[in-house]
């Protein structure tokens, strides 16, 4: 299989790479030799700049954000995170960086990231992405379209308590 690195992978090509289930957002990569440590395997700081990655195009389809400057758009801040190393990964892997919505609230939500290669989860993270004011002043209520693009491609059940 080829893959399209830095472009969304389609449900059939994150399939072909592997993956047991398809993302709504699927990005692949591969090892380069900067991101290794002096024991050759992937340093544990490489990880987060992919998630990284990952997110702001994620954040950039979902709709919340163009990252243009002079925008009136909603700072998007990690309230907390949580990742787990599961298994090395080495120079020139291939990658997949699989991103979702999981649970929301009014003005945060639940984002999970999990790091596939050679048909094994490397990685995991998990977080609570607050939205604020573009001003920072106070928290942002998450807009209704993205609310409906969390059910409806993320998956996410309905909230009761929701606006």
């Amino acid at each position: 299989m080829t893959l399209t690195y830095h472009t969304p992978l389609s449900p059939d090509q994150q399939r072909a790479f592997g993956l047991p289930e398809t993302w709504p957002l699927a990005l692949a990569d591969r090892v380069r030799f900067s991101e290794l440590d002096p024991l050759n395997h992937v340093n544990n700081v490489a990880y987060l700049v992919w998630f990284e990655g990952a997110r702001v195009t994620y954040f950039k389809h979902v709709g919340l954000s163009t990252y243009k400057n002079g925008e009136a758009e909603p700072r998007i801040v990690i309230r907390r995170g949580e990742i787990d190393w599961l298994q090395e990964m080495r120079a020139d892997e291939d990658y997949v960086v699989g991103t979702r919505t999981v649970d929301y609230r009014t003005t945060s939500f639940t984002l999970r990231q999990e790091i596939w290669s050679g048909g094994t989860v490397r990685a995991t993270f998990t977080c609570v992405i607050v939205l604020l004011m573009p001003d920072g002043s106070a928290r942002m209520p998450i807009p209704e379209y993205v609310r409906e693009r969390f059910h409806a491609v993320d998956g996410v059940e309905r909230r009761v308590d929701a606006p």
